[in-house]
């Protein structure tokens, strides 16, 4: 009786949870910590937040995930009922397509009640008997999180290198297997990235390590059977704002190290059968030309950025790689966005973003024949797989939309043709003719048309009252793609709308977007977010009575950015890892990433950066009004978003906002940035959020 007579308040109030329905919140305590630059006093009570080591935090944490437990007690059944949905659409028992490589095809598949994929092949042919190469399942026993990193077989197919993370904090183990006896090897590196690539003598690789700052600086050679410590250092990177990449280029020919900014790239290359040479520098880093390459014969192709945002596509010669020799293959165009070039033997590929959408351009290096890919629906998502073969006419690559689950083709690139070789099956009778997805366009403030991607159950009317959830990250570069997820399911057929906000900040509609949605334009994200919002209220899918928004990491920063500038646009908000502390973070350059993120949010201790950043940072300008529901997520161990600032912004919250709307922060102790490492968890973890939206909508 108590649930339904509270679910009836939920539905009537809209005010959530009151006091003395479970137990009060705990209250963070107020420890002053006073700091001044540029001529700014600041006081940060929850400063002592950040001292892990120090047991009234950990303990505070702990009080936050029970108080979030005991909250959320009342709706177990609803969790375990949508738990219980997505775990229903999942073909449990499933198989990855097969890449062949050389003689062996690999592949991954998961068994049912299994948390991880396990890595497997076949020699000769599909029907050959499988090899277990690595299961994860049996190295988690034990551990409360477990992430594979790279899991690179030696050329000669004896030998897998492989890295693993116990804790979530993006720190790798690095292990090598003998695949012909099964037993791994005395080769152990620890304080590894998530990368490494042999070389072509199958006893060598190349593996980077990571600084204090979790920054990848380092480049070490090993080579099997060398006693621990006698890695050769191949190269080193002291410029904290850059980071190191390792890859192979596809015709297996040359080892790459891209050593890449925010703004800023350089390529050193070396051939990967002489594994005790000198990398070389293929263009020498100048400050703000970013390029990437690729090699085919004797040229490397180049994406370079030189001739315009959008970058153009160049080769130059193995033998004498430099800008100046060389030759232009496609032009940079204002329109279109050049964002990955793939080489074949006979044929070039690139991928395009043109107006918003990724375009897959062919060209036939034999005869100058060029196509693009032609893809069926206007709204979609197209990614290029790893295609290992490079002499091949074959190109895999996987496409999806908000209504078309993932599917993976063999494209023929000679005669134009495509062969599905899996769609990812949904289980209980899933009918993509009964959804619909629309492209459509908010104006920002300032003239600027910002796409907005959504999808429903078809027969919706636009009544002003329907229940929807949008999504929004805008940073780096990174795009949004809009893709297909069964779990969203549990909510289209509950009626709501998904939308996102493809907002500046991204890289959407080309580089130049991106570069006006960071540094000291920023704030465009944000009054994107909010114009995209106050479109689909004017344009009756919804109302701020039923709308909520959602955003992780970055995306968590423009969550507490809208919250603050227009709470009264949202019903609930949900932030997971958010990055809301930004002054505090980047005004510490002891912490991964600041430094090599101030080409990303600028350098506060400059005034003009300062003040810009103080003026829009979440956890600064929460205010004493009333916000939308809440839920806030971190992870203890996590090396991007340290857990403190998910922690201190609610508790700022707590002690300024009004009213009696929910907050909740749900902290991870055994996790980092990407939650839960299993897949199970993961779908727990799904369930935990939708029941949160759902509750606070009165849907319960």
């Amino acid at each position: 009786m108590r649930r339904r007579t509270y679910a009836l308040a939920v539905l009537m109030t809209t005010t959530m949870i009151a006091a003395d329905t479970v137990s009060k919140p705990p209250v963070a305590r107020f420890i002053p910590h006073t700091s001044v630059l540029n001529g700014d006093t600041r006081i940060d009570n929850y400063f002592w937040l950040r001292s892990r080591e120090n047991p009234a935090v950990i303990d505070h944490l702990n009080a936050e995930n029970r108080y979030t437990e005991a909250t959320m007690k009342p709706f177990e059944g609803l969790q375990k009922k949508l738990y219980q949905e997505i775990l229903g659409r999942v073909k449990e028992s499933d198989l990855s397509v097969p890449a062949r490589i050389g003689d062996y095809f690999y592949y991954q598949r998961t068994e049912k009640g299994q948390q991880y994929a396990i890595y497997c092949r076949k020699k000769g042919n599909l029907k050959a008997p499988e090899e277990v190469l690595l299961d994860p399942n049996e190295l988690a026993r034990g551990q409360k999180y477990f992430r594979i990193g790279a899991c690179e077989p030696s050329p000669d197919h004896q030998m897998l290198a492989y890295s693993a993370d116990l804790s979530g904090d993006e720190v790798y183990t690095i292990h090598v297997k003998d695949l012909r006896t099964g037993r791994l090897l005395a080769d152990s590196t620890g304080g590894a990235s998530d990368e490494l690539q042999w070389a072509a003598d199958n006893r060598t690789f190349f593996y980077t390590t990571i600084d204090a700052a979790k920054r990848p600086d380092k480049v070490f050679r090993h080579r099997l059977g060398a006693a621990p410590g006698t890695d050769v250092l191949v190269y080193q990177e002291p410029d904290e704002r850059f980071s190191i990449d390792l890859s192979r280029s596809r015709s297996r020919a040359f080892i790459f190290l891209d050593i890449n900014s925010h703004t800023t790239s350089e390529y050193r290359y070396l051939r990967a059968d002489d594994p005790d040479g000198t990398f070389h520098v293929l263009f020498p880093r100048r400050q703000g030309i970013e390029y990437d390459a690729e090699h085919h014969g004797d040229s490397f192709y180049v994406l370079l950025n030189d001739a315009g945002p959008n970058f153009r596509l160049v080769k130059t010669p193995v033998a004498h790689p430099s800008s100046e020799n060389a030759t232009e293959v496609i032009p940079q165009r204002t329109d279109v966005l050049l964002e990955q070039v793939e080489t074949f033997r006979n044929h070039l590929v690139v991928l395009e973003r043109d107006h918003g959408l990724r375009q897959v351009a062919i060209q036939n290096l034999s005869t100058g024949k060029k196509h693009r890919i032609r893809f069926p629906e206007p709204v979609y998502t197209v990614i290029l797989s790893s295609n290992p073969e490079y002499n091949t006419n074959q190109l895999r690559f996987t496409y999806t939309s908000l209504v078309t689950p993932s599917s993976v083709y063999d494209y023929d690139m000679d005669q134009e043709t495509r062969e599905l070789k899996k769609e990812t099956e949904v289980l209980g009778g899933y009918d993509p003719s009964q959804y619909v997805s629309e492209r459509l366009f908010a104006t920002a403030p300032d003239g600027v048309e910002v796409p907005i991607s959504l999808v429903y159950k078809k027969g919706l009317t636009r009544s002003g009252n329907n229940p929807t959830l949008l999504y929004g990250y805008g940073a780096y570069g990174s795009t949004v793609e809009p893709a297909f997820s069964s779990d969203r399911l549990s909510l289209l057929d509950r009626g709501f709308i998904y939308a996102i906000a493809h907002v500046r900040g991204g890289s959407e509609m080309g580089r130049p977007w991106y570069d006006a949605g960071k540094m000291m334009h920023k704030k465009n994200s944000f009054t994107d977010f909010i114009a995209c919002a106050e479109y689909l209220i004017s344009h009756k899918y919804t109302s701020s009575a039923h709308l909520a928004i959602m955003g992780r990491s970055a995306g968590g920063l423009l969550m507490g950015a809208v919250a603050n500038l227009r709470p009264d646009l949202f019903r609930t908000v949900i932030a997971e890892v958010p990055f809301v502390d930004v002054l505090n973070t980047m005004l510490d350059p002891t912490l991964p990433l600041t430094v090599t993120e101030y080409e990303e949010w600028g350098d506060p201790r400059q005034k003009a950066a300062y003040d810009y950043i103080s003026s829009y940072s979440p956890y600064d300008n929460v205010q004493a009004k009333v916000y939308p529901n809440m839920l806030i997520t971190g992870g203890l161990n996590d090396p991007r978003v340290s857990y403190w600032e998910p922690a201190k912004w609610a508790a700022k919250l707590r002690a300024l906002k009004k009213g009696n709307h929910l907050l909740l922060l749900k902290t991870n102790m055994g996790s980092g940035h990407f939650g839960a490492s299993g897949r199970y968890e993961r779908f727990q973890e799904t369930a935990f959020d939708y029941t949160f939206l759902l509750m606070t909508f009165g849907m319960e």
